[in-house]
């Protein structure tokens, strides 16, 4: 399988993410076993460490209500794109928990952030920060989900037919951008800023390796194979918050059942009027909560 995607070229990726367009890039890059990652660490130094890991496909411009609240609250605050995703390289490998989970922690000690750290993860960085916690308790010190993914749930026929070998290449090359655009319309409760958010997203797109990833990453990734990794959560002693929009479509909102079974000393909010990303929709909701729950130690 990992030989059809390396031979496979899909319409529209047409650049290389090589030098030249890392320096039109914000942020910093540092280079890790796999690749060169993307990343942007602001607040002070002394001060707490938030990483926010961001979903499925889009990079980590969907946490920039987070990002500024965090500092503003004086976090210092950590972001980065996934493998894949965004600026950071997309190598030719198979993309599953074990791939994103060794990002974060090699991204961690390049930057030299021993000490443990707050994490929040949105919907697929949800399960990754599940499933580094789950294996790495002692570098977490609270974790924050927000309308996570990593549990069994009914999907999309197209979600289906993309995992097949060949028809999921097919898919892609000929009706993937459709069909990503349409995916992020569903992360919204309110779409009034979707054009402008797509607008962003797109930018990626045209970097040869971002649909082979994405392939790989709904073939092999922490999407829906991770109960084991929430069970495992649920029997340690990490704080958890939890919040999730009611009018999720994407990773819709009776997950959230089987995310507190599995983690009962879970914190719940859920958001009304909100679709799969609650902290970019109501930031002046959300900001507040992580903000406390990330302070609650130091009180």
């Amino acid at each position: 399988m990992t030989l059809m995607l390396r031979n496979y070229h899909f319409r529209g990726e047409t650049q290389e993410l090589d030098a030249a367009a890392r320096a039109d890039a914000p942020g910093q890059f540092v280079a890790l076993t796999e690749g060169f990652t993307h990343y942007e660490l602001a607040g002070p130094p002394d001060r707490p460490v938030v990483a926010l890991i961001h979903g499925f496909s889009t990079p980590y411009f969907i946490w920039n209500p987070t990002f500024a609240g965090l500092m503003e609250a004086g976090f210092r605050v950590l972001r980065y794109d996934l493998f894949g995703r965004g600026y950071s390289d997309r190598p030719d490998v198979v993309y599953d928990p074990a791939l994103f989970e060794r990002q974060l922690g090699e991204l961690l000690d390049a930057l030299e952030l021993t000490a443990p750290v707050h994490l929040a993860g949105l919907s697929m960085g949800g399960a990754i920060a599940v499933g580094f916690t789950a294996r790495h308790p002692a570098r977490v010190r609270r974790l924050a989900l927000i309308d996570p993914a990593g549990l069994p749930l009914k999907e999309a026929l197209g979600t289906k037919l993309a995992r097949a070998p060949w028809l999921g290449e097919w898919l892609f090359n000929h009706l993937g951008e459709r069909l990503i655009v349409a995916g992020l319309a569903k992360d919204f409760a309110v779409r009034d800023r979707l054009a402008e958010f797509a607008a962003r997203y797109r930018v990626q797109m045209q970097y040869r390796g971002f649909r082979r990833a994405l392939l790989s990453t709904l073939r092999h990734g922490p999407i829906t194979t991770m109960a084991a990794a929430y069970q495992a959560v649920g029997q340690q002693t990490c704080p958890v918050l939890l919040i999730w929009g009611r009018e999720d479509r994407t990773v819709p909102f009776p997950i959230s059942e089987k995310v507190r079974a599995a983690i009962p000393r879970a914190t719940f909010h859920p958001i009304d009027h909100c679709g799969h990303i609650p902290h970019y929709e109501k930031p002046e909701i959300v900001n507040p909560l992580l903000t406390a729950f990330f302070k609650a130690e130091e009180q």
